[in-house]
C-alpha cells in the first residue's frame, strides 16, 4: 500500500466501470454473503411483524413506559434513526457543492441509507400513539371542530420534520438514479429487465438537454439539502428543549442534536462501506482512502458532540438550580450511570482513535469504531429520555423503568428492516454512481 492512496486505480476507465458496476445487478446470482445477510435481516424482520402484531393486539402496555418515563425506547430510537439519516443527505449534497471527488463511491448507498433510515424513524411515532390506526390524526387536514390538528403537539412538528425529509431523499435519490437507470436499461439483455429499467429511467436519452436539466437540479436540490438536515433534527431536538423538564430544558440542543445526528450517520456509512466493499468485492471503488475520509468526517463530529457534552454540565451548574445540578448527579451515579459512563467511553474515549492515520485506513477498524460510535449515540439517546424523567420535580413521582423484551424485539426487527430494504436495494439498482464516477475518472484525465 503506497503512502498516498489515489482514490480510483489508474486502470478504471469508462467502459470498465460501466461493466463492472452493472454486472453487480444484472448478473443471475448475487454473492452468497449477500445471501446470508438477506435471510438474517427477512427473520429479524419477521420478528418486527410480529411485534407489531402483538402492539395492535395488545396496546402500548407491551412497552416498558410509566409515570414518569411516558417515552421511553420508541422515542429513543426515533431520534436515534433521524440521526443515522443526515450523513446520506450531507455526502449527497453538500460534498456536491463543495465539490469533493471522493463522495463518488459511497454517495449512492449513503443516500438510500437516509431514505430507509427515515422511514425507520417514522414508523416509532406512529407506533407510539396508542392507537396507530388513527395515524392521520398527525395530518393537518381541516377540521371544522377545532378539535385537531394541536399546533402544539410535537407530533405535529415530527410529522412536518419526518415527511419532509422522507419527501426530499426520496427525490433526491431518484434523480441521481436517472442516468444509471437508462445504463442498466441498455445493458440488460432480458426484455421484461429492460422495460422494467427502461420504465424506472423515463426516457433517459443522455442528451445535451437532459444532461444540462439534471445538473441544475441536482444542485437545486443539494442547496436545499443543508437547512433541511438542520431544521429536521432542529425541530426533533425542540421536541425536549421547550419543555421545562430538567435534561430537557437547555439551548444547545439544536446544534447538539445536529452534530450528534452527522456523527452517528456517518460512522453507518462507514459501516456500510466496509460490509458492501468485502460482500461485493468492491476494494477497487470503495478504497481504503474513502475510509480515511469518512473517519476525518466523524472525527469533525467527535470534537463538536464532546464539546456539546461538556457545556451541557456546565449549563446544568451554572444555572444555580439543584433540579438540574441533580440530573446530572443521577446520571453519573444513579440507577442509569451504566447507560452515561457507556456514552462517554464510546463517544469520548475509543473515537479519539480516529486521530490516528492507521486506524481510518484499516477496514476492521472502521468497522469496529462506527458500531461502538452508533452504540455510544444510542445510549445518549437514551440517557436523554430516560434520565431527564425518571426523576422530575416530586420525589413521590421517582421511578426507575427498563424496556421490555418486547420494546428489544422491536428494536432488532427495525434493524432488520432496515438491512433488508438496503440489501435488495442494492441487488436491484446500481450501488455505486455510475456518472459521478465517470465524471471523477474525466476530472483526472483533465488534471493529467
Amino acid at each position: 500500500m503506497s503512502e498516498r492512496e489515489p482514490l480510483m486505480p489508474d486502470q478504471l476507465t469508462h467502459g470498465w466501470l460501466t461493466q463492472r458496476v452493472s454486472a453487480l445487478v444484472l448478473e443471475r446470482r448475487p454473492p452468497r454473503s449477500w445471501r446470508v445477510g438477506v435471510v438474517v435481516c427477512a427473520l429479524l424482520t419477521l420478528v418486527f411483524v410480529i411485534g407489531l402484531s402483538h402492539l395492535f393486539a395488545t396496546g402500548v402496555g407491551i412497552f416498558g413506559l410509566n409515570i414518569p418515563v411516558a417515552w421511553g425506547l420508541p422515542i429513543t430510537n426515533t431520534i436515534w434513526w433521524i440521526g443515522i439519516a443526515h450523513a446520506g443527505t450531507l455526502i449527497s449534497a453538500v460534498l456536491l457543492l463543495t465539490r469533493q471527488r471522493w463522495r463518488a463511491s459511497i454517495n449512492r448507498f449513503a443516500e438510500a441509507m437516509a431514505m430507509f433510515a427515515i422511514v425507520c424513524a417514522g414508523l416509532y411515532p406512529v407506533l407510539h400513539l396508542g392507537r396507530p390506526w388513527f395515524w392521520y390524526y398527525l395530518l393537518p387536514y381541516p377540521n371544522d371542530m377545532g378539535l385537531w390538528p394541536q399546533w402544539r403537539s410535537p407530533l405535529v412538528w415530527d410529522f412536518f420534520a419526518i415527511a419532509t425529509y422522507l419527501l426530499f431523499t426520496s427525490s433526491f435519490l431518484y434523480l441521481s438514479l436517472l442516468p444509471d437507470l437508462a445504463s442498466l436499461r441498455d445493458r440488460a439483455s432480458a426484455r421484461a429487465t429492460r422495460l422494467f429499467y427502461g420504465v424506472l429511467a423515463l426516457g433517459w436519452r443522455g442528451d445535451a438537454l437532459h444532461w444540462a436539466r439534471y445538473e441544475r437540479a441536482t444542485k437545486t436540490m443539494a442547496a436545499v439539502a443543508a437547512p433541511i438536515v438542520v431544521a429536521v433534527t432542529g425541530i426533533i431536538s425542540l421536541d425536549l428543549a421547550v419543555s421545562i423538564v430538567p435534561g430537557f430544558h437547555f439551548t444547545i440542543f439544536p446544534p447538539y442534536f445536529v452534530a450528534g445526528a452527522l456523527l452517528s450517520g456517518f460512522a453507518t456509512v462507514a459501516i456500510l462501506a466496509v460490509v458492501l466493499r468485502w460482500m461485493f468485492a468492491l476494494e477497487d471503488l470503495v478504497t481504503r482512502q474513502h475510509l480515511d475520509y469518512l473517519g476525518r468526517m466523524m472525527l469533525i463530529f467527535v470534537v463538536i458532540v464532546n464539546y456539546a457534552y461538556t457545556q451541557e454540565m456546565f449549563a446544568a451548574w451554572y444555572s444555580g438550580e439543584v433540579e438540574y445540578r441533580y440530573v446530572y448527579l443521577d446520571r453519573w451515579t444513579g440507577p442509569y450511570a451504566p447507560a452515561w459512563w457507556g456514552m462517554i467511553l464510546c463517544n469520548v474515549g475509543l473515537t479519539q482513535l480516529l486521530w490516528f492515520r492507521r486506524v481510518r485506513r484499516s477496514p476492521l477498524a472502521m468497522l469496529a469504531l462506527g458500531i461502538t460510535t452508533n452504540l455510544g449515540m444510542w445510549l445518549e439517546r437514551f440517557q436523554i429520555v430516560f434520565t431527564s424523567t425518571h426523576a422530575d420535580y416530586m420525589p413521590s413521582n421517582w421511578d426507575t423503568v427498563w424496556p421490555t423484551g418486547w420494546d428489544w424485539a422491536i428494536y432488532a426487527g427495525s434493524l432488520g428492516l432496515f438491512g433488508l430494504l438496503l440489501l435488495l436495494f442494492v441487488r436491484l439498482m446500481p450501488m455505486i454512481s455510475m456518472h459521478d464516477m465517470r465524471a471523477q475518472i474525466a476530472d483526472r484525465g483533465r488534471d493529467g
